[in-house]
This record gives C-alpha cells, structure tokens and sequence, in this order.
C-alpha cells in the first residue's frame, strides 16, 4: 500500500528544488562575469567602444585596474589645442606624422 501514500506533502522536496534553481543562476553568473571584458578576469589592457558612429558615442579604456570613460558630445572638431604637425598617408596605406617644426625645417 505504500504507492498509496501522497509524498507532494513534503517540504524538503521544495528546498531541494529551490537549491538546484539557485545553483544554476550562480553558474550564470559566473558565466556573465567571465566573459565580460571590463571584469575582473579579464586582461590587463582593454577598449570597449559603444555605440561606434553614432552621437553618443562612449570608450572605455581598462589599464590594469584603472578605467577611463570618454563620452562623445556629438560634436565634430571640438575642443583646444594647437596643431602638433602633418600627416600624410603613403600610397600603401601606411600613414606618416611629421612635427610641427620638421615642416618648417623642410620647407625652408
């Protein structure tokens, strides 16, 4: 008569379940924080562009335990500054930064 008995009665079954549902989420977890590249796992050095083109447009720059954030202000051109030098771009692809007092050297 034993198949007769009703076990849905027992509280320990809920436990059980609720353990096993809260070991799985841990190991979701986990997963998340691992593969995240500004996490702690990740490598030393790292750039996360958001948004890459658009207006608000963010970078995330990691070196070693040190982030910095530059957020975009949809603005093109701005900010100061004085002009370093030239750049060219050779028919290969490669591009070429002379300073500011090279080109005067050269075209006097």
């Amino acid at each position: 008569m034993r198949f007769l008995e009703d076990d849905d009665t027992d509280p320990m079954l809920s436990v059980v379940n609720l353990i096993d549902l809260f070991l799985v989420i841990i190991g979701l977890l986990m997963i998340v924080i691992a593969q995240n590249p500004l996490g702690p796992l990740a490598r030393e050095n790292v750039v996360v562009v958001e948004s890459p083109g658009q207006a608000d447009m963010r970078i995330t720059v990691k070196e070693g335990k040190e982030l910095t954030r530059y957020e975009s202000s949809g603005k093109v051109g701005e900010g100061q500054g004085a002009r370093a030098g030239i750049t060219y771009r050779l028919d290969d692809g490669r591009m070429i930064y002379v300073p500011e007092n090279k080109v005067k050297e050269i075209n006097q």
